[in-house]
């Protein structure tokens, strides 16, 4: 997965978990307004907040994103206890060089015919916000925050929650 430094300094960290965790839950409206939610690899995450994942045009998604072009996408490590959830505008792309600097092997099952796969298209995700929750790196950190927060009522030591703008 390629992450680039983004040119917003605010979505530093949301670059950071998105390097981490790497896999998200993308939900989508349906036509009767139904949310529906599934995993998705993400490919990148370009400098201008935008995150790119291959998908078959033939998927529900790419009809629903079609109609409803706001989504989420969710991250999380929760062996970490960190957390990320992104609001964004979905669109459809078909760009052979885009699809060529992406193209891993690891796309191959589902598209075994490559990048000359007629189903194969690109969603582009373009952040608009994003809320993160990030924990203390260490379980015993984690642990000391928690019976911080019992003890005194004060949750700092727990993690940082915060949401940026793009």
């Amino acid at each position: 997965m390629d992450v680039q430094e983004q040119e917003n300094d605010d979505l530093g960290k949301v670059a950071e978990l998105v390097q981490e965790i790497k896999f998200a839950m993308m939900t989508t409206e349906e036509a009767d307004g139904t949310l529906r939610s599934r995993p998705m690899s993400t490919m990148q995450l370009d400098a201008t907040g935008n995150l790119w994942f291959f998908t078959g045009m033939d998927s529900g998604k790419v009809e629903e994103a079609e109609q409803h072009r706001q989504v989420n996408l969710s991250y999380a490590r929760t062996d970490k206890q960190d957390y990320l959830s992104i609001s964004g505008t979905c669109s459809v792309v078909r760009d052979k060089q885009k699809m060529q600097e992406l193209w891993t092997p690891w796309i191959k099952p589902w598209f075994p015919q490559g990048l000359d796969d007629p189903n194969l298209v690109l969603l582009k995700v373009s952040i608009e916000r994003a809320e993160y929750w990030d924990a203390p790196g260490s379980t015993l950190k984690r642990l000391y925050g928690l019976a911080k927060g019992i003890a005194t009522g004060n949750t700092d030591a727990l993690g940082e929650n915060r949401t940026v703008h793009n």
